[in-house]
C-alpha cells in the first residue's frame, strides 16, 4: 500500500513537472498572444514550410529553435521561388502547404495567383514598406548579398571583378543557380546588369555578359537548387551565390581560410526573401505561430547567427558573427532596387536569359 502511495505521489511530481515545463516555456511570451495561438496550434500538431532547405539561410536553426520552443512537428522541402509557385499553384484546390518561402518577387507573384492570405505577423510594421505587401499576403524576413564564394584549394588566383571571371584560367569553375526557377538565379542576373550600365529597365548587359561567360566554357554548372554541400565537399571552385553561404562554409561549414568572400570591384545588389501563409493552409494556427515566431526577435537573432541580415532593423547582430562579415566599404558596393518592380520583368528577364545564354 505504501509502495502504491509512493509511486503516485512520484507519477503526480513527473505530470506536475512536466506541465511546469511546458508552461514555463510560455509563461514569458514573446509577444501577448502567443499562449493562446500555441495552445490552438498544438492541436494541429503540424506544419509544412515550402521552400526552406536547411541549409540555406540557417533555417536550420529556425527549425530547432521552434521545435524546441513548441514541440510541433515542421516538415520542408526545397524546390527553388518559382518551382514553390509553380507547385502552390498546382496544389490550389488541395493545399497541402502552410507557408511558402520565396526570392521577395516571387511573393508579388504568388498574391496575384491567389495562393496566398493575408496575414500581418509580429514586427510587421518596422518591415519596410517597399518590402512588404500592405495586406501581409508576403512580407520579407531577412537579406543577402551577391557576392563570390571562392575554394582557394580549387583556385588559386582569387577573381576580384566580374571582368575576372572571363579570364581563361577559370575555365569550368564557375556555379550558379537557373534564374528560371530560383531567386539567386535572378538576383545574379540583375547584380551582373547593374554592374554593366544596365537597370531593372535595361537588363541586357547583364544578360550579354552572362552569355560571354557561358560561352568563355568558364561556367562548371547551372544548378536548380542549393549547391552548399558541394561547394563544401569541394566540387565547386567558384560560386555565385549569396554571401550567407560563404561565410556559413567558412565558418560554419568547417571550410576556415580556404573560403574567400568576394564582393565584386564593378558593384553588385541586395536581395530581401519573404515569406507568405498559404491560403487554405491545412495547419493555419501553426503556420501564424510559425510566422511570428520568424519575426520575432529570436528569430531574427537565429538568422543573424548564420550571417542573414535580419530584415528588422534594430537586431543587432550577435557578437559571434559581427566582426567576421566584410568591411562596411566593401558593402557599399551593394545597391538596393525595387524588387516590387523587378517582379514585372522577371519573366522577360527568364526567356532572354535562356536564348542568349543556353540558345533555347
Amino acid at each position: 500500500m505504501r509502495v502504491k502511495r509512493i509511486l503516485a505521489v512520484c507519477g503526480l511530481l513527473v505530470l506536475l513537472i512536466g506541465g511546469i515545463s511546458i508552461g514555463a516555456e510560455l509563461k514569458d511570451e514573446l509577444y501577448p498572444g502567443e499562449k493562446q495561438l500555441y495552445e490552438a496550434a498544438k492541436k494541429e500538431g503540424r506544419l509544412f514550410s515550402y521552400d526552406t532547405g536547411p541549409t540555406w539561410a540557417n533555417w536550420q536553426g529556425l527549425f530547432d529553435a521552434f521545435k524546441e520552443r513548441y514541440g510541433i512537428e515542421l516538415e520542408w522541402n526545397d524546390l527553388g521561388s518559382a518551382a514553390t509557385v509553380a507547385r502552390l499553384e498546382k496544389e490550389k484546390n488541395n493545399p497541402q502547404a502552410d507557408t511558402a518561402y520565396y526570392f521577395m518577387p516571387f511573393g508579388q507573384l504568388a498574391k496575384e495567383k491567389g495562393l496566398t492570405e493575408g496575414f500581418k505577423p509580429i514586427n510587421f510594421d518596422k518591415i519596410p514598406d517597399v518590402l512588404k505587401d500592405p495586406e501581409g499576403h508576403w512580407f520579407s524576413i531577412h537579406k543577402g548579398t551577391v557576392v563570390f564564394v571562392v575554394n582557394k584549394k580549387l583556385v588559386k588566383d582569387v577573381p576580384r571583378s566580374w571582368a575576372d571571371l572571363l579570364d581563361p584560367k577559370y575555365s569550368k569553375c564557375i556555379v550558379y543557380l537557373d534564374p528560371r526557377t530560383t531567386g539567386i538565379g535572378y538576383a545574379i542576373v540583375m547584380a551582373t546588369a547593374y554592374a554593366h550600365g544596365g537597370s531593372i529597365d535595361n537588363l541586357k548587359p547583364g544578360i550579354q555578359y552572362l552569355a560571354k561567360l557561358q560561352k568563355a566554357g568558364n561556367v562548371r554548372m547551372i544548378e536548380k537548387t542549393t549547391e552548399y554541400d558541394k561547394f563544401v565537399k569541394g566540387e565547386i571552385p567558384i560560386w555565385i551565390t549569396y554571401d550567407w553561404n560563404g561565410y556559413r562554409a567558412k565558418y560554419i561549414g568547417g571550410l576556415g581560410d580556404d573560403v574567400e568572400i568576394v564582393i565584386p570591384k564593378e558593384g553588385t545588389i541586395t536581395a530581401p526573401y519573404a515569406i507568405s501563409l498559404v491560403k487554405g493552409a491545412p495547419h493555419p494556427n501553426a503556420a501564424k505561430l510559425w510566422l511570428n515566431f520568424i519575426m520575432s526577435e529570436a528569430g531574427q537573432r537565429i538568422f543573424a547567427k548564420g550571417f542573414t541580415r535580419p530584415i528588422l532593423p534594430d537586431i543587432e547582430l550577435p557578437p559571434e558573427v559581427k566582426d567576421k562579415f566584410l568591411p562596411k566599404e566593401d558593402y557599399a558596393r551593394a545597391i538596393d532596387v525595387d524588387w516590387v518592380k523587378a517582379h514585372k520583368v522577371q519573366k522577360e528577364a527568364a526567356d532572354m536569359w535562356a536564348a542568349e545564354v543556353l540558345g533555347q
